[in-house]
């Protein structure tokens, strides 16, 4: 399996060459030459698998066993997976007869991004240490730096699968005072000499940026050679897909008459890495509906589904204030929600998708080769137009193809606060964090929709006690609650108060990030592969 640029399908790359590269030269995200297809026996054998089973099975669909042998593989998706608290990896929690949660959160910063992020900094160590093996005596090692965005969750995974491992540096960017405290401190109290925490004064989108341009410098990324954390890295998407296939598996065994039963995935969706797995898994084969996505506020995806408009700013509302958000925090429209691991302007996995629109719309008499580079040339206008203009409007037949696999819901923080509170008192009693919370509320807005048969499944991607403020706040007029005994994990017991190592950015410009790189990181040495 190959691997290249949505915005241009030329130059063909190795799948560790993908995931060390991150970013394509070109601005482009890096999708696999083709979707995979299941083996026919793939229910019946899969059926009883556990998820290291399920990961070893589906990404070798993927990855070349002259790249990584299946025991390599095995071996790395173990590792990868033996620092998770549950048995299960990803255990499905029944709420109710039509509803379940899919638990994301007990990896080791109790985020569904430590699903994608142990496996990834094992890749990246593994990769590292086999290249550096096949030098001279004497040579300089490869080293890499990886540079990440975060708006709360991907920086605390990302250090934590990264942490003291040989040969690489990282550096995560954070906006400053627009994570929880106990994202902030997780990771901000990891003080192992290889991990830089930059706390920017802007938004998540302005960190993002300044990590696209950063790797789009080529003189800069060939000099540290950069690697990439944020879900734009293709092995972060591909290790996201498992946990749909072992929901499956699993909600089959609870449920009478399981071939009768449609699965309804409900996704909260910010950056869209986690449901376009999910697209990834049903185009693969796997039997489900369509996918929901779920917004907060910051509702640029519920917008296109309903207009075909792809606009950081809503052009048929009038300007942006107070309204559901707490507040419209800066000119650019992003408001700061209860939410805030969504709180995005620009869904950088968005583009993905449109790939594939693009590709399924392009002229179906034309060489395949030749559609994958209109398709790639259709990207780059569009992704071209958002940046200058600020939004994109896609034909009407684009719409449509999204719509047939897609739907989209926008929740309030309003909304949010009430759906913590009604799952708590419910039969269930589950307390649910603020992201879980925006999936809930909008899969049981189109629940009263959906045929009789069918069963919901939402992604729930972080542990409520990361958002104490507002699990607080939902459930402060609840007598049976109490944050320290029913929420708080011992793990994060004295957290806040820990020795912290953070750098001051004071404005979001490249530069000021880049001298914090060249003063840390020390130079790549000689890059093994063309990338």
């Amino acid at each position: 399996m190959r691997y290249f640029s949505t915005r241009g399908a030329d130059q063909l790359l190795s799948f560790e060459e993908t995931v060390l590269a991150g970013l394509a030269p070109d601005g482009g995200l890096y999708i696999p030459e083709r979707i995979p297809s299941l083996p026919a026996n793939w229910q019946s054998a899969w059926k009883d698998y556990s998820f290291v089973d399920l990961s070893v099975e589906i990404l070798s669909l993927y990855i070349s066993q002259e790249e990584i042998s299946r025991a390599e593989l095995r071996e790395l998706v173990e590792k990868s997976y033996s620092t998770f608290r549950h048995p299960d990896v990803t255990p499905l929690k029944k709420l109710n007869d039509k509803t379940y949660v899919l638990e994301l959160f007990h990896g080791p910063t109790f985020a569904f991004k430590d699903v994608a992020l142990q496996l990834l900094g094992n890749l990246f160590e593994f990769f590292l240490k086999r290249r550096n093996a096949r030098k001279a005596p004497g040579e300089k090692p490869e080293k890499l730096t990886v540079v990440g965005a975060t708006s709360g969750d991907t920086g605390s995974a990302a250090i934590y699968g990264l942490r003291n491992k040989a040969n690489i540096s990282i550096f995560i960017l954070h906006p400053k005072g627009r994570v929880s405290p106990i994202q902030e401190a997780q990771m901000t109290t990891v003080t192992d000499a290889n991990v830089h925490n930059l706390a920017v004064r802007g938004t998540f989108d302005d960190c993002q940026d300044i990590v696209k341009t950063l790797f789009n410098d080529r003189e800069f990324n060939a000099t540290h050679r950069l690697g990439a954390v944020n879900s734009i890295n293709w092995a972060r998407i591909l290790a996201q897909t498992v946990y749909y296939f072992l929901s499956y598996f699993h909600l089959r065994k609870q449920v009478p008459n399981p071939d009768e039963v449609e699965i309804q995935y409900v996704v909260p969706t910010g950056n869209f890495g986690d449901i376009l797995a999910g697209y990834y898994a049903k185009r693969m084969g796997l039997p489900m509906g369509r996918l929901g996505v779920a917004t907060n506020s910051n509702d640029i995806l519920a917008r296109f589904w309903k207009s075909g408009a792809y606009e950081k700013v809503d052009s048929s509302a009038p300007a942006p204030g107070g309204s559901d958000g707490k507040q419209a925090t800066d000119a650019s429209g992003v408001r700061e929600t209860l939410s805030p691991a969504m709180d995005i302007l620009v869904s950088s996995n968005f583009e993905r998708l449109l790939w594939y629109l693009a590709f399924e719309g392009a002229a179906q008499g034309e060489d395949v080769v030749e559609r994958k580079k209109a398709a790639g040339a259709t990207i780059a206008d569009w992704m071209s137009k958002v940046k200058s203009d600020g939004r994109v409007q896609v034909p009407v037949s684009v719409l449509e193809l999204a719509r047939r696999d897609f739907f989209a819901e926008r929740v309030s923080d309003e909304e949010t606060l009430e759906t913590i509170k009604y799952y708590f008192e419910s039969e269930a009693h589950y307390i649910a964090d603020p992201h879980t919370a925006v999936g809930l509320c909008a899969a049981r807005r189109v629940a009263p929709q959906n045929p009789p048969q069918t069963r919901q499944i939402v992604l729930s991607t972080a542990h409520p006690a990361k958002f104490s403020e507002a699990v607080t706040r939902a459930l402060q007029g609840s007598p049976s609650f109490s944050f320290e005994r029913d929420v708080l994990p011992t793990e994060f017991k004295g957290l806040l108060e820990r020795e912290r190592r953070v750098i001051d950015v004071e404005a979001a410009q490249v530069d000021l990030v880049k001298k914090v790189i060249e003063n840390f990181a020390e130079p790549a040495g000689e890059v093994g592969a063309s990338v």
